[in-house]
């Protein structure tokens, strides 16, 4: 599958892939993530969704986040 094919996929609900390295069901756009395996999967061993306040899905963001270690910034 292309990528572009992955991400329509995810993007409609389709995303299962299922293999060692990643969350089944769960695709991810974030390519500065340290758990983002460059085809719109996510390599964490489990992600935590908040912040509990959310009203609406524009409302939440993942807290596993961890960016990229850039070694121009130290």
């Amino acid at each position: 599958m292309r990528m572009s094919e992955t991400n329509q996929s995810c993007k409609s609900g389709g995303c299962k892939i299922s293999t060692n390295r990643h969350l089944e069901g769960v695709c991810c756009d974030v390519k500065n993530c340290v758990y983002h395996d460059g085809e719109h999967r996510c390599t964490a061993k489990e992600i935590n969704v908040g912040p509990t306040y959310a009203t609406a899905s524009n409302d939440t963001a993942c807290a596993t986040f961890k960016p990229h270690q850039n070694s121009t910034n130290g």
